[in-house]
């Protein structure tokens, strides 16, 4: 395999982890309007002259959104060319780019009209699918050189339900802390893991009730994937793409949480709220591509009973 198209894979998918980590930064710092009603420019403006630290921010992930967005267009039709006899290229390749179009879109969107807080949430889901596609992308792409042994995972029945609903599940604790975000509810419940403000059994308004909402979903995925890990350690140890890729996840996922305590304990120290976004990127991707062992999975399954069955009938042919 090309060694270009490998090391501007990996650059393409840092790019996007700058875009994702640029949101973040972007919504932590209210940002969002630092160049005004205005977009792509800033208020009206190439070169803004009344300069802000909220209109760096948002300045700054304009230039790189778009100079990413270009290097996800080029290493979509770079991969179609020359891995495209592998299954899964084309349709990653289309899924990359539309829906980093689709999150640049609603950004702007939002900026020239503005978006209710519901609708904002779903812009980082929308980028979390950008990036995963791009990055199992450039797995593709090392896959091609069989560096590790991805294409021979057989799953049963029970670890693919997991791994499928997990994945599913994880979408929904990325819009609920997403919509923590942008409702200013991070520091609603300044205690943790309970919410104790005034009526400790249950939350008292909507913003109480959304910050609890994303800590019990957070806590399920945290149980649900050590779950799955524990079965993977017991059941897969024999392939190594399943057995690292469910401990990858369980420590993502472990310091997913830590980071998301640690960020209301020191009252949104701005550098933990950026490793919790990290994190659970992180572990989007791994996910992601566990789904995509997935769909593989079936399709090894019966090539192998096709095999064993061929070799049955030459045994039959052979003793005659």
């Amino acid at each position: 395999m090309d060694r270009f198209l490998k090391w501007f894979a990996v650059l393409t998918t840092i790019g996007m982890l700058f875009i994702l980590l640029g949101g973040a930064l972007v919504t932590k710092t209210d940002s969002g309007m630092g160049c005004g009603n205005s977009w792509p420019l800033c208020h009206g403006e190439l070169i803004p002259r009344n300069i802000s630290p909220e209109l760096i921010i948002e300045l700054a992930h304009r230039v790189v959104s778009g100079a990413v967005g270009f290097m996800v267009l080029i290493l979509s039709v770079w991969s179609w060319r020359s891995i495209g006899h592998v299954r899964e290229t084309k349709f990653l390749s289309v899924l990359s780019f539309f829906f980093l179009v689709l999150q640049g879109l609603i950004g702007a969107a939002a900026v020239l009209w503005g978006q209710s807080d519901f609708v904002l949430a779903l812009h980082f889901g929308i980028s979390l699918i950008s990036f995963a596609a791009v990055f199992l992308l450039t797995l593709l792409i090392f896959e091609v050189d069989k560096k590790f042994e991805a294409e021979k995972v057989i799953l049963d029945k029970k670890m693919k339900f997991h791994i499928i609903g997990v994945s599913l599940y994880s979408y929904l604790v990325v819009y609920t802390g997403a919509l923590v975000r942008h409702v200013n509810a991070s520091l609603v419940c300044k205690d943790w893991p309970l919410c104790v403000n005034s009526d400790p059994s249950l939350p008292g308004n909507m913003h109480e009730w959304i910050q609890m909402g994303h800590r019990a979903a957070a806590g399920l995925i945290f149980i649900w994937i050590g779950y799955i890990t524990y079965l993977a350690i017991n059941q897969y140890r024999h392939q190594k793409v399943i057995y690292w890729g469910w401990i990858i996840s369980f420590i993502l996922v472990s310091l997913q949480v830590i980071a998301g305590a640690l960020v209301v304990i020191t009252r949104l120290n701005l550098y933990l709220a950026l490793s919790h976004a990290f994190f659970i990127t992180c572990l989007f991707g791994v996910l992601s591509y566990l789904i995509l062992l997935t769909s593989r999975s079936s399709k090894n399954a019966a090539a192998l009973e096709q095999a064993k069955d061929d070799s049955n009938n030459q045994s039959t042919v052979n003793h005659a």
